[in-house]
């Protein structure tokens, strides 16, 4: 587990390394877009629970309104519903027209290599939440605490928008029960093609 848990962790600094410099142009052009499109930051930091509770600011290119937390008391009753079972909305009127795009092509993720490099995210985990969302995990909080959030996971890789949140929870207990290379790479590959397939339009 060691060589594993070391190796893992070269891999997620030089990848992401690598993938920054990569993709640093897409990085300007997303920012220009962001800034020009609304006003706000172009950047937002939002605070998620880390491997041993340890909390952490999550990076991504802003896709909501500035006055987004404000505005969550303007829902309506289903609004609201969906908002506490499954922490976001199927349709956020929140969000602007760019981070529309940039939600559906998982393209707003791009600032957590940061992340990654950091030591706040591994490439693949569980996905890192908020501390009233790891209530639910009740009897297994140690277990998901247990490993590092990742950049993307099974949860990630497989989930339909029909995939409830106590259906997201076991993807994300099975990880951490069978963590692997292999596990590692089979949500990698999955992970690429299903970006790809958002980005060319014909993904979910």
């Amino acid at each position: 587990m060691d060589l594993y848990k070391h190796t893992k962790r070269l891999i997620d600094i030089v990848v992401s390394m690598i993938l920054i410099i990569l993709l640093f142009p897409i990085f300007i052009i997303i920012s220009i877009i962001v800034k020009l499109s609304s006003k706000g930051p172009i950047f937002f930091a939002h605070r998620r629970i880390g491997k041993n509770g340890k909390e952490f600011n999550l990076y991504k290119f802003r896709t909501m309104v500035p006055n987004a937390q404000e505005l969550i008391n303007n829902f309506s009753i289903e609004q609201m519903k969906e908002y506490k079972n499954q922490y976001k909305l199927k349709n956020d009127p929140r969000v602007t027209k760019v981070g529309k795009i940039l939600r559906k092509t998982s393209l707003d993720e791009l600032p957590q290599l940061i992340n990654v490099i950091k030591g706040n995210l591994s490439l693949v985990g569980p996905r890192p939440i908020i501390r009233e969302e790891l209530e639910k995990y009740k009897k297994n909080k140690e277990k998901f605490l247990s490993v590092t959030p990742g950049l993307t996971g099974l949860w990630v890789a497989y989930t339909t928008p029909e995939t409830t949140y106590d259906e997201r929870m076991k993807m994300e207990l099975y990880y951490a029960n069978n963590i692997s290379f292999k596990l590692d790479v089979k949500i990698l590959f999955k992970t690429i093609i299903r970006v790809i397939g958002r980005i060319i339009g014909i993904g979910d």
